[in-house]
């Protein structure tokens, strides 16, 4: 597997990799996702048991399955609408999430590096290294989450308000308005964040940091092929999820259990999604360092001819 690691990869073979890597390292990979975000899903379920919430069914009125599931979300809202305390919890859970989250990414980022190289790794060793860059990686990562706070929200916190002015002007014309004006932004912003993503293997592995440059370079003339996988790893992953969820949820309701659940299967989602990653990161990585070769050994006998 580790000669497959080596060599560039088409769209398939990144796929069928991503399966089977996640596979055959599960119990290894899960294990990092569960040390570094498992104790914050557990803040979050007893938050949430402070909150009111029932742990083991709250189920809604209704005529059927789904309009209970769907009440359930409401008595939950209202609980938690008069708990301050409780929705100060979910939002500085929340923050605290997307703080740890790169260094799980740069965990298995480390691990599947050493698969590559056939060496043998352990769920701390690569922890380990993954943490010792902790201020270059965090830094680095409030970078890009500003990035993506200024591409996606400040732009549509100004679409919204177009959208009104114009629709209180002519609703067809707001409407069309804004459903070009979304398209565009978003069309830029998945554009410039693909172009950025890969900054954290630049930064784990060539203390690079923020490794903006490095990303940008490594998904030279690789851009739309990159967001088609991430477009096909984020609906194979969003498909199990919101399938899982319909499941517990007309079983369970909006109770903690429920929200157990869901968590359990987000760490395995974001595994095989991290995973996936790190597959895309270290193949464009062996084609821009080949074409970095190819283009010196160019350039050397061009002189000495």
């Amino acid at each position: 597997m580790n000669n497959q690691l080596n060599k560039p990869k088409g769209f398939g073979e990144i796929l069928d990799l991503t399966f089977r890597l996640s596979k055959n390292h599960f119990s290894n990979f899960i294990l990092i996702f569960l040390v570094i975000m498992g104790p914050l899903y557990l803040l979050q379920s007893f938050v949430e048991l402070l909150s009111g919430t029932s742990f083991f069914r709250e189920v809604g009125t209704g005529s059927n399955p789904f309009e209970q599931f769907a009440s359930s979300f409401d008595i939950a809202e209202a609980e938690a609408t008069s708990n301050l305390g409780a929705d100060l919890g979910i939002v500085f859970l929340g923050l605290l999430t997307m703080v740890v989250l790169p260094f799980a990414y740069a965990s298995i980022l480390i691990a599947v590096n050493d698969i590559k190289k056939g060496l043998e790794f352990t769920v701390k060793d690569v922890m380990k290294r993954a943490f010792s860059e902790f201020w270059t990686i965090f830094g680095s990562s409030l970078l890009f989450g500003l990035l993506f706070f200024s591409l996606v929200f400040v732009p549509l916190f100004f679409i919204i308000i177009i959208g009104v002015i114009g629709a209180v002007a002519n609703p067809i014309v707001g409407i069309i308005l804004s459903i070009i004006l979304f398209l565009a932004v978003a069309a830029v912003a998945i554009f410039l964040l693909t172009r950025w993503s890969f900054f954290l293997g630049a930064v784990v592995f060539e203390q690079d940091a923020p490794g903006l440059g490095r990303s940008w370079r490594l998904t030279r003339k690789r851009t739309w092929f990159v967001i088609g996988l991430y477009i096909v790893l984020f609906l194979i992953t969003f498909s199990i999820s919101i399938s899982v969820e319909t499941v517990l949820g007309m079983l369970l309701g909006y109770s903690v259990l429920f929200t157990v659940l869901v968590n359990v299967v987000a760490l395995v989602t974001s595994m095989f999604l991290a995973v996936g990653y790190a597959i895309v990161y270290l193949d464009l990585k062996a084609r821009h360092d080949a074409d970095d070769l190819k283009e010196l050994i160019d350039d050397y006998n061009s002189v000495n001819n």
